[in-house]
């Protein structure tokens, strides 16, 4: 099976019909360096920490938002999307869907546009339907060390 048709089939895994193309995620995945991770954990052992550092093991500048860290990834952590300085090309999301939109607000504010993607089983309708209406490139309930690594295989 060739990488598109895997990343098409990993897609179908999500319950946002309207999520990027499989080769509008290729191009994405083509065009990010910065990406900032709200939620990024301190456990080891969860999600929001394995699936940033595979994105920083890959090459990605992982920036670190956790507000209960000092430092995580080498790096230090910052309170807020807001306080992130320096240009961000993607927001990833690991935080629950009762304040994911919150986020995707905050997204949404930064002067660099970041696009924006919500891990497995975090959606905010309401929000991500106005970053879509804004023309960003916006992925929800998908999770991107699935659909990386499909492009890495």
């Amino acid at each position: 099976m060739d990488k598109l048709t895997e990343l098409r089939h990993v897609l179908r895994g999500s319950s946002d019909p309207d999520n990027p193309s499989a080769e509008e995620l290729v191009q994405l995945f083509d065009d990010v360096h910065h990406i900032a991770v709200i939620g990024l954990s301190r456990n080891l052992e969860k999600a929001a920490r394995r699936v940033p550092s595979y994105l920083a093991a890959r090459g990605f500048d992982v920036i670190p938002v956790n507000p209960h860290a000092e430092r995580l990834l080498g790096r230090e952590s910052h309170d807020t999307l807001t306080e992130v300085p320096g240009p961000v090309d993607l927001v990833v999301v690991f935080r629950p869907s009762e304040v994911a939109g919150d986020f995707v607000d905050e997204a949404m504010a930064r002067p660099d546009k970041p696009a924006i993607w919500l891990q497995t089983g975090v959606r905010a309708p309401e929000e991500i339907a106005q970053a879509r209406a804004e023309g960003r490139t916006v992925v929800q309930d998908l999770c991107i060390f699935r659909a990386h690594r499909v492009l890495e295989s």
